[in-house]
């Protein structure tokens, strides 16, 4: 099923990491940013297909009914859905010290956006994520991410407990989070590969 992404920073880097994945993009009626304008550029080069969007009714109103002024042109770009990589290759380099991340059955799709980008800024070697009780990887998410998911590789996984098994194989030192923990990240030894897994937004992680 194709994803309608809005934001042009993740556009753009769906277009730099996976050009042939991007199905079309509907270009804004009304002067644009920067970003936009990059944007066009890259998908002229890669021959992407570019189309004019139309603009938002007038007549739009919110809940409330106020009338909207609607995004810019209604711009989007069409693109396939990133399948993620394999187990074995998310842990190829365990060997090195670093960060990965799993998210335990995270529900909100914006949250889920804000970890992809947070992590693409300091570094994270890979993320986890589960497949069932989870937020899935919507346009939402990859929107918040602003291309975070274009450049942090991740792995949908059934069984996260069965998971977590095999990132102990691959090398990997396992922590949890808790609001009641009593140890900073900061005071981890820096010199291993961790794993560190983030709980559901109300109850944390599983007792499993």
């Amino acid at each position: 099923m194709p994803l309608y992404l809005k934001n042009p920073h993740s556009i753009l880097a769906t277009l730099e990491k996976r050009p042939h994945d991007v199905i079309e993009i509907r270009l804004p009626t009304q002067q644009a940013g920067d970003t936009w304008t990059t944007v066009r550029q890259k998908a002229e080069t890669l021959g992407v297909r570019l189309i004019q969007a139309q603009p938002p009714r007038p007549e739009q109103r919110d809940r409330k009914g106020k009338p909207t002024p609607g995004r810019i042109g209604g711009a989007e770009a069409v693109v396939k859905d990133h399948p993620g990589v394999e187990l074995n290759d998310l842990f190829a380099k365990t060997s090195h010290p670093g960060l990965y991340l799993a998210l335990d059955t995270i529900q909100d799709p914006q949250n889920v956006g804000a970890i992809f980008r947070i992590a693409a800024f300091f570094g994270v070697r890979g993320i986890l994520l589960t497949r069932d009780r989870s937020a899935p990887l919507s346009g939402t998410a990859y929107d918040v991410a602003s291309g975070g998911v274009e450049y942090v590789p991740f792995s949908l996984q059934t069984n996260l407990s069965r998971t977590i098994d095999s990132a102990k194989e691959a090398g990997l030192w396992i922590l949890g989070t808790s609001e009641h923990a009593e140890t900073d990240l900061k005071s981890l030894a820096q010199d291993r590969a961790w794993l560190l897994i983030l709980g559901n937004e109300e109850t944390g992680i599983r007792r499993l």
